[in-house]
């Protein structure tokens, strides 16, 4: 029985003496209550009941936290912040100097910490701010939250790795009336362009009926001067015959003017004023007069 007894007191006594550290994980050895030393990874021996070994995590850890601060432009506006840190593990062996005796000692709460100096920076960051600002200058205002708080919690021995602003949210009729806004933009800048297009549109329509209209005038003062040579050539044949100059001219003005008959001919019904005396020319105007005058057979003078 003895024995036995003996053998549990020396495996506790084993157990109490041997102790592992896991990788990336160190160990505070306090001895009778005070800092003894500090331990790396693997297997290591202490005096039992004297010694005590305490784990501390050396890996990057992650937290995610959410603020709220005032733009410039006095809009109330949320900031969801996430940060990565990690105990200090450089110069282990300075003891009480080192980042892991002091992350140890120094703080009880490292997290509500950090967030205690996050929302201090960024309450000094963003009232500089507008709210377009403050999305514009999102990365800005994280490198510079992050340059202090990191200063601040190296003092407590942790390594503030990164600091990202991950999301912005706005009250709803903040994000509402930002809507409209960008709703109105775009409908004016359609609205420009539809006008842009219709006036170019318009532009090269009006170009293109002036460049119809040139051409439709040169083709018109092509035309007159080929009926002009044909009258030309019309009144020097007939001036090579036996009529005089004078015969011929009338000639010419007779058959132009029967030429003109059987055009109106080919229309349909319509109302012509003839002049009365084919001898003179000059009685054409006179007989026109006469007959605006001529009462018709309604009653009344013809128009």
């Amino acid at each position: 029985m003895a024995l036995i007894v003996l053998v549990i007191i020396v495996v506790v006594v084993a157990v109490r003496c041997g102790y592992v550290v896991r990788q990336q994980h160190v160990a505070i050895i306090e001895r009778l209550g005070r800092f003894c030393g500090i331990k790396g990874p693997g297997f290591h021996v202490m005096i039992p009941f004297i010694d005590t070994a305490h784990d501390v995590d050396l890996m990057t850890e992650d937290q995610h936290m959410t603020f709220d601060a005032k733009t410039h432009d006095n809009v109330t506006i949320e900031l969801d912040v996430s940060i990565q840190y990690h105990v200090d593990a450089a110069h282990a062996n300075m003891g009480a100097e080192s980042g892991i005796w002091k992350s140890f000692y120094t703080l009880t709460d490292p997290v509500s910490q950090m967030k205690d100096y996050l929302a201090d920076a960024l309450r000094s960051q963003i009232p500089n701010r507008t709210l377009d600002e403050v999305f514009s200058e999102k990365d800005a205002i994280a490198t510079a939250i992050d340059e202090v708080v990191a200063t601040k919690m190296l003092d407590y021995g942790y390594v503030l790795v990164t600091t990202l602003i991950t999301s912005i949210r706005l009250p709803a009729e903040v994000q509402e009336s930002m809507n409209r806004i960008v709703a109105s933009k775009n409908n004016l800048e359609s609205a420009r362009n539809d006008a842009e297009a219709a006036r170019a549109k318009t532009v090269i329509a009006a170009q293109a009926k002036a460049e119809a209209m040139a051409a439709e005038g040169k083709g018109i003062a092509d035309q007159r001067i080929a009926i002009a040579r044909g009258i030309k050539e019309s009144i020097d044949t007939i001036k090579g015959s036996e009529l005089s100059s004078e015969e011929a001219n009338r000639l010419f003005e007779f058959t132009q003017w029967v030429s003109m008959m059987e055009s109106f001919a080919e229309k349909g019904s319509s109302s012509v004023v003839l002049p009365g005396d084919f001898s003179s020319a000059s009685s054409l105007y006179e007989q026109q007069l006469a007959a605006r005058v001529t009462p018709n057979p309604e009653g009344g003078k013809r128009a």
